[in-house]
C-alpha cells in the first residue's frame, strides 16, 4: 500500500502518542510502589467482578503484569516492533480500564457519558493495527525480512 508522506507522518504521530500513553502509565506503576488492588477496590459498576483480583494472592501478580505490560506495550509502539500484538493487548487494557472507571452510564465523572478516552485510545490502537503502523518508520519492516521470522507463522503475523 502506497502512502503519502503526510499519511505516514500521521500514522507515526498516533503510534508515538499511544507509546507515550503507555510509557507514562508504566512510569507510575513500575518505578514506584503501586498496587492494582487500590485501583480495583474503587471500581463501581463492575466491582463484584474486579474485587476478586484484589486479594493478596493475585494482586501482586496482576500489579506486575499491568505495570510491565504498560512498559512493553509502550516500548513496542515507540520502536514499531510487534505493533500488531502490543496493540491487541493495549486494546484489551483500554476496554478493561473503561469498565473499571464506569459508574454506569457515566465513565469516571458526569462529563463522560458512556464514552471516554479509553474508548478513543482503543480506537486509535485498532487504527494502528489496520494501518500496519509498525511498518511506518518502525522495526516491523526490518523484522519481517528476517529468515527465522519468515519461517514462523506466529512471528510473521506479529510483524505483519
Amino acid at each position: 500500500m502506497s502512502r503519502t508522506t503526510s499519511e505516514r507522518a500521521l500514522i507515526l504521530f498516533f503510534r508515538l502518542i499511544m507509546a507515550w500513553t503507555f510509557l507514562y502509565a508504566a512510569s507510575h506503576q513500575v518505578f514506584v510502589t503501586w498496587s492494582v488492588a487500590d485501583f480495583l477496590n474503587s471500581t463501581k459498576t463492575f466491582h463484584p467482578l474486579y474485587v476478586h483480583f484484589t486479594g493478596p494472592a493475585i494482586a501482586p501478580i496482576l500489579t506486575f503484569l499491568v505495570g510491565y505490560g504498560h512498559l512493553l506495550i509502550g516500548l513496542s509502539l515507540l520502536v514499531g516492533l510487534g505493533v500488531r500484538l502490543s496493540a491487541i493487548f493495549g486494546i484489551g487494557l483500554m476496554l478493561l480500564y473503561w469498565t473499571a472507571h464506569m459508574n454506569f452510564p457515566y465513565i469516571s465523572d458526569t462529563n463522560n457519558f458512556l464514552i471516554d478516552e479509553h474508548i478513543v485510545n482503543a480506537g486509535v490502537l485498532v487504527l494502528l493495527i489496520v494501518e500496519r503502523a509498525g511498518h511506518v518508520w518502525g522495526l516491523d519492516t526490518w523484522a519481517a525480512e528476517l529468515p527465522f521470522v519468515r519461517r514462523q507463522p506466529f512471528l510473521k503475523w506479529i510483524v505483519g
